[in-house]
């Protein structure tokens, strides 16, 4: 399941480590699911209403940019939880945040360009931008920096090996770690200065646990902002996500759209359209991912696994293994045949350091995350 392409593709090994237990809980066994990061609760009750009052009518297509409605409530959302005015013309409503870094990608650059992502990092950026034919420049993050990136790391990264775009995540995948305004600032002037073209990838915002999460737009016009219904709203098979383009860009990522995709789920898109009202919802979800955090964290220490500072946002603790295995595979594999935990490798992650690492998702139920703790207690003490 380490298996690398010619190309430099890799398995998601999150979907490897779930398909495994998938298997393992078709014939009888019980597994705690720690793995994925999507939230174990279904949409909110008003969303799920607005989704039965519309299955008896058809749904076609919409718009390629979206449904009207939906981009103006997202225009409302920039407005409420921001600050910012934005032109809905300038919003794409896609399937998935997946769908909006494809548009993004070809949007902003030329075949092959070089855009850089951050390691630790999302394992979808590196294969997806690889499989697209682009090429990549990791810029390694620190765990003593809490993980977090500075316009520093990005200057120092671009001499080395000059970058067309950077790619980025605050809240991030799988460590948490976010960005204050000033160092958000930071990566905004950094980019600017250096001519580089940046990808904001949002979709954890709504989940930070220290302060109200900043949108590069409060900061720039000149960022392509990615983010999802998929963790805040807990709709993450509904497949519907958006992205704000600076002006000069929509017209070709229209374009696109309508020939990749033509449109968002017509069905998905109604529901996200409600999703945005139901804000106290999604904060009593958070609520409980903010204690899973600390129940989790805690429960770690005490197991031995190397744990830092408490995650500032998003739902994973990205932690160290080194007391007990330098073979992140393997060591997920025997938690989840003997322990019947499923936890994600950090070579998902860092191709280079991960070894050492492992992601576990507090998104699911408390009880959850409970017994996943006891039964690793079980197998390491």
């Amino acid at each position: 399941m380490t298996d690398i392409a010619a190309d430099g593709l890799m398995p998601f090994h999150a979907m490897e480590i779930l398909k495994r237990a998938k298997a393992m809980e078709a014939s009888g066994r019980s597994v705690c699911h720690l793995e994925l990061g999507e939230p174990a609760s279904p949409p909110a009750p008003r969303v799920l209403e607005a989704v039965r009052q519309a299955l008896p009518l058809a749904q076609g297509y919409t718009n390629a940019k979206g449904l009207d409605e939906l981009r103006a409530g997202l225009v409302g959302y920039y407005q409420d939880q921001h600050g910012v005015a934005v032109d809905a013309e300038a919003i794409i409503c896609t399937t998935g945040s997946s769908a909006g870094f494809i548009l993004a990608f070809h949007t902003a650059f030329r075949p092959g360009a070089r855009i850089a992502i951050t390691r630790p990092g999302y394992p979808a950026y590196v294969n997806t931008l690889l499989g697209l034919g682009f090429e990549i420049s990791e810029i390694p993050l620190s765990v003593g920096n809490g993980w977090r990136l500075t316009g520093a790391d990005i200057a120092a990264a671009h001499a080395r090996e000059p970058f067309a775009g950077l790619l980025f995540a605050s809240p991030a995948n799988p460590t948490g770690a976010a960005l204050d305004r000033a160092g958000l600032a930071d990566i905004v002037a950094t980019c600017e200065r250096l001519g580089i073209v940046l990808i904001s990838d949002e979709i954890y915002h709504g989940l930070d646990y220290r302060a109200p999460s900043i949108s590069a737009l409060e900061l720039t016009d000149n960022a392509i902002i990615i983010n999802s219904f998929s963790k805040y709203y807990c709709m993450t098979g509904w497949r519907i996500g958006w992205m704000v383009l600076p002006a000069k860009m929509v017209r070709r990522a229209e374009i696109l759209q309508q020939n990749l995709f033509i449109s968002a789920p017509t069905l998905s898109q109604i529901a996200a359209n409600v999703a945005l009202g139901e804000r106290d919802y999604a904060e009593a979800r958070k609520a409980e991912y903010a204690t899973n955090r600390l129940l989790l964290d805690a429960g770690l220490r005490e197991l031995g696994f190397d744990v830092g500072a408490a995650a500032d946002g998003a739902f994973y603790a990205y932690v160290g293994i080194s007391r007990f295995s330098n073979d992140s595979m393997a060591f997920c594999m025997r938690m989840l045949e003997q322990a019947g935990v499923a936890m994600t490798p950090g070579i998902d992650f860092d191709r280079v350091g991960g070894q050492g690492y492992v992601r576990l998702s507090y998104a699911g139920k408390s009880e959850t995350v409970q017994l996943a703790l006891e039964r690793m207690g079980g197998l390491l003490r």
